[in-house]
């Protein structure tokens, strides 16, 4: 069975696009239901819950992968709960498995393998605010809205935004990015500390405890070995990271195009200009008529660059006239801008509601969301090739991306009882990840491997780094508890 369908499962009649009722596996009932009263005398009764509809909360994300719910769930609330838990999972060699806010997109918390899924929300504290220093450490329940929330009047904020009010933590684990990678980086680049508990309830710091230098040369860098692990080396129960000043100006801008190769060298021009552009996301006609549609907007239906420009008021003069000059010598039109809130809001609208807007398209399906990234150069001709691709085997995938980082979604949107349009979308996204590949780019930009692209990472990395990747995993995890089936 490919590895699409696997993911769509439950497109048939017989399995419908919900949970199926939980079950305990047989092959550890006996042992979940020893350790269950373990688990309690850690975390108490309202700490342990084997009912179905938790569990079964806990066995899916966002993803289209079948909901696979653990065995139990438990509600730690330190780092010392969680490591006397994962003790007592690994004595009796039961899979441990990470849940932040199940925004996931890979399927990354299914229990495979059954076990038990550590829920971390009640861990929920900012526990160290620098102002000075600009980093903040958080617990893993603590969500990117919440922490810019917390950090409202301190003149500060962080800024990776993966659009989802996702765990900090969870993002950590992702390497999640989003909308402002282009200017203020991934996860990967804002993680500056991790806590991590392992299989056998060991706690490592990554960069030493309490440790928070803006930048390092001492051994290995254990903590990006943590960032994008999707929860198979260790849970994380810290993470210290970098914070950024708030922009004194935020200035907002829209402009359509007559094709993807304007648009793509405007972005390309702008960053080689040294526009300090904050954000710059590309729709394709699709994705703005779907927009328009959803919202009763009216933008032209051609492919659109939605920007964002941080910085002082006197700086934003600068930055909107250098992009306004670049896109109008690139055909660019309808160059409109905004500085206040509220326009902006309403002018980042559309890319906002992309997702529910494809949705719209086709009531009563499903979506699924593709993550190629590239290098900048090849973009146009992948997406130009990418939407022949969509056309011609009649699927509906609206375009939708991070175009300063190289990275565009497909957001397809299919019936998952009709098993023809599955097959061919399977088709379809294992021919765009290929493609991406031989344009020198990845798989997923800012997604995660999960279950449905482990086949695709060995194509990417090659036999040897896998390798390299398993002997890791076997080093850190030798009984393989950490989120079995995942990424390897």
């Amino acid at each position: 069975m490919t590895l699409f369908m696997q993911a769509l499962r439950f497109s048939s009649p017989r399995l419908p696009f919900i949970c199926g009722r939980c079950r305990t596996y047989s092959a550890q009932a006996g042992v979940v239901e020893r350790v269950v009263s373990a688990f309690r005398s850690v975390s108490g009764d309202e700490g342990v819950s084997v009912g179905s509809a938790v569990r079964e909360q806990h066995g899916r994300d966002e993803s289209v992968h079948r909901c696979q719910p653990p065995d139990v769930v438990v509600f730690p609330r330190s780092v010392e709960e969680v490591s006397a838990l994962a003790k007592i999972c690994h004595h009796h060699q039961l899979p441990m498995i990470p849940f932040g806010t199940g925004t996931g997109l890979e399927g990354g918390v299914g229990a495979l393998k059954g076990g038990v899924c550590f829920s971390l929300r009640k861990m929920d504290q900012v526990l160290d605010l620098h102002l000075e220093d600009f980093d903040v450490t958080v617990e893993p329940g603590v969500t990117r809205k919440g922490l810019n929330s917390y950090l409202r009047d301190t003149g500060l904020w962080f800024p990776v935004d993966p659009g989802a009010d996702a765990s900090l933590c969870g993002m950590a684990a992702t390497s999640a990015s989003g909308t402002n990678a282009v200017r203020y980086g991934t996860m990967r680049v804002n993680v500056l500390n991790l806590e991590v508990v392992l299989a056998d309830g060991t706690v490592l710091h990554t960069a030493g405890k309490g440790r928070r230098p803006r930048k390092t040369s001492a051994g290995y860098n254990l903590t990006n070995l943590f960032v994008g692990s999707e929860g198979t080396l260790g849970i994380i129960t810290k993470a210290t990271l970098r914070l950024f000043g708030i922009p004194e100006s935020m200035v907002s801008a829209v402009c359509s195009f007559p094709s993807v190769q304007s648009a793509v060298d405007s972005t390309v021009q702008i960053l080689q200009a040294g526009v300090p552009i904050a954000r710059i996301e590309f729709l394709d006609d699709v994705m703005i008529n779907a927009c328009n549609r959803f919202n009763n907007l009216s933008y032209a239906v051609t492919p659109t660059l939605f920007l964002e420009f941080h910085g002082s008021s006197k700086g934003m003069e600068e930055q909107v006239s250098i992009t306004e000059e670049i896109t109008r010598d690139n055909g660019g039109s309808d160059f409109a801008w905004a500085e206040d809130e509220e326009t902006r809001g309403r002018l980042w609208k559309a890319r906002h509601d992309a997702w529910y807007a494809a949705l719209a398209l086709r009531p009563g399906c499903k979506a699924y969301s593709t993550d190629v990234c590239v290098p900048i150069s090849r973009l146009p001709q992948i997406i130009v090739e990418t939407k022949e691709d969509l056309i011609r085997n009649n699927i509906t995938g609206p375009i939708a991306g991070h175009v300063g980082d190289g990275n565009f979604h497909c957001l397809i949107v299919l019936d998952p009882s009709d098993p023809d349009e599955v097959q061919r979308v399977h088709s379809f996204t294992e021919r765009l990840a290929r493609r991406a590949l031989a344009m020198d780019g990845t798989c997923t930009g800012e997604h995660g491997i999960g279950l449905g692209k482990r086949a695709l990472l060995r194509e990417e990395v090659g036999p040897l780094a896998i390798e390299v990747m398993q002997g890791l995993k076997a080093t850190l995890d030798p009984k393989n508890l950490m989120n079995p089936g995942k990424v390897l």
